[in-house]
C-alpha cells in the first residue's frame, strides 16, 4: 500500500515598494512598526498581534502582491480605533510629516472620521 500525503502551498505575498522594488510580506516588520507606534500607549501585545494577522489577512485578499502603501494605509485603518496618538505616531511615519502643521491636518482629518 502507498499513502500520498497533500499539503496546500502557499503562494508568496509580494510587497510592492513605491518605487518599484519587491519583496515577501513579512508580518514581523509590520508588528514591529505599530508597536513603536504603540510604545508606552495602552495597547497589549496581543492587541498588536491581532492587529498584524489582519494586516496579513487583508494582504492576502488582494492577491499575491500589495502595494506597501495600501498596507501602510490599512494599519492606520486600524490604529484608528485603537490609540489616537499611535495612529499619530505612524502616520507620521508613513506620510513623512515634516512640521507641525502635518499634524495638525492629520488631527483634524482623524476627528472628522470619527464622527462620520
Amino acid at each position: 500500500r502507498f499513502t500520498t500525503y497533500e499539503r496546500l502551498e502557499e503562494v508568496p505575498l509580494m510587497v510592492v515598494k513605491s518605487r518599484g522594488g519587491r519583496e515577501p510580506f513579512d508580518r514581523a516588520k509590520v508588528v514591529a512598526g505599530v508597536s513603536a507606534a504603540c510604545k508606552g500607549r495602552p495597547v497589549t501585545p496581543e492587541q498588536i498581534d491581532l492587529l498584524g494577522e489582519a494586516i496579513e489577512e487583508h494582504a492576502r485578499l488582494h492577491g499575491p502582491e500589495i502595494a506597501a502603501a495600501e498596507i501602510g494605509h490599512a494599519v492606520l485603518e486600524h490604529l484608528r480605533g485603537l490609540d489616537e496618538v499611535a495612529y499619530l505616531r505612524f502616520a507620521s511615519v508613513y506620510k513623512d510629516f515634516d512640521a507641525a502643521a502635518d499634524f495638525q491636518r492629520e488631527l483634524v482629518l482623524l476627528k472628522k472620521l470619527q464622527r462620520s
